[in-house]
């Protein structure tokens, strides 16, 4: 008896590239017809227990409890805020940088990104008032294994930088306010 012959077709896995337009272009269209839409809030609450001299932050990859770094007295347990910082770079750096790669169709077979800063522990414990508090430097280190032309690497880079809502933040530093919230009625 005679088989009909279905019409299989192999089709070939979307490429890393296309994937990342496909998820992406809904939402370009989507700004580009309505830029308020692109606005998106950020927030971050630290619940803050004096008696242990820590803030803890709830994230989505769990809790997060800072404390004083070394140098100002803490004994080295809990997260030091000025090095979260510097992960927040880190993190946001990476994942720009393997998007960017993405979309420009570089391989990278290997890829850290190192954020290096220093600060004066003078500052923050007010021993010295000209002593600068808060990170007065901060270098950006990607170390690439890729076979792109170093044009291409440098043109990744750059679009790296430029794309990185912490780098641009670090870079371009927004208005900050400071207030303490209106309190409840009694």
């Amino acid at each position: 008896m005679p088989r009909e012959c279905d019409d299989h077709r192999v089709s070939q896995p979307e490429s890393p590239a296309a994937a990342l337009r496909a998820r992406q272009r809904p939402l370009k269209d989507r700004y580009q017809q309505d830029p308020a839409s692109a606005l998106t809030p950020s927030t971050a609450t630290a619940r803050v227990d004096q008696a242990a001299l820590t803030a803890t932050v709830a994230t989505s990859a769990g809790d997060v409890v800072a404390g004083l770094h070394p140098a100002t007295g803490g004994d080295g347990t809990q997260a030091c805020s000025g090095d979260i910082l510097l992960q927040a770079l880190v993190a946001c750096a990476g994942v720009t940088l393997s998007s960017v790669a993405t979309a420009m169709g570089i391989e990278l077979r290997l890829a850290t990104v190192t954020a290096n800063g220093t600060w004066d522990a003078r500052g923050t414990l007010g021993v010295d008032r000209d002593a600068p508090v808060g990170l007065t430097g901060v270098d950006l280190v990607f170390d690439l294994d890729t076979d792109a032309a170093p044009d291409k690497v440098d043109r990744l880079l750059e679009l790296t930088e430029r794309y990185c809502v912490v780098a641009r933040t670090l870079a371009e530093p927004p208005a900050l306010t400071v207030r303490r919230s209106t309190p409840a009625a009694p």
